[in-house]
């Protein structure tokens, strides 16, 4: 767990608003019973989590892809080739939204915008070092070219919930 106090304290205060603000029949599925406490939740998202991320083109049509998600800090991060299509979209329409789905067993969903950690001409994230060593100690220090094959996004969420049917189960599985 890489959280701060004040990372998870974040991230609870998202979790309760996005569910308090939620349509009467999502609160019918996903409720206190039936969810994840911030601390919870990042017990449970550690290393890679597939995302199955969705952005829109520049005729309005939604794409479906999947990354690589890393769920650091209480905020999902992942990463693309700079040639992407989803990296154009990104660039031009940084609205997405993310599910990482685990069977019937959990469900994270996020709405929320992109932010580029590491623009190949820009200022990057102030984080970004310390991210750049989470990552190549992941994959492997020689996997990319760090500084022009891949770009990395943080989403920024204004909306996630947790659907969790047994608490207990994952975070006992996530455990040592």
């Amino acid at each position: 767990m890489r959280e701060t106090p004040e990372d998870l304290q974040e991230l609870q205060a998202l979790l309760d608003a996005s569910l308090s603000r939620s349509t009467s029949h999502l609160r019918s599925i996903i409720n206190t019973e039936r969810t994840l406490t911030a601390e919870q939740l990042t017990q449970v998202l550690t290393g890679m989590c597939t995302l199955a991320l969705s952005t829109v083109t520049a005729k309005g049509e939604p794409r479906i892809s999947g990354v690589d998600g890393h769920f650091l800090h209480g905020k999902w991060h992942f990463g693309t080739a700079r040639g992407a299509a989803k990296a154009r979209h990104l660039a031009a329409r940084p609205a997405i939204s993310a599910a990482h789905l685990r069977g019937e067993d959990l469900g994270v969903f996020t709405h929320g915008t992109v932010e580029i950690l590491n623009p190949q001409h820009g200022e990057r994230a102030a984080d970004w070092p310390d991210l750049l060593a989470y990552f190549k100690d992941f994959y492997g220090d020689d996997f990319f070219d760090w500084d022009n094959d891949v770009v990395y996004y943080r989403l920024q969420p204004h909306w996630m919930t947790v659907y969790a049917p047994d608490a207990d189960k994952l975070t006992a599985a996530s455990r040592p």
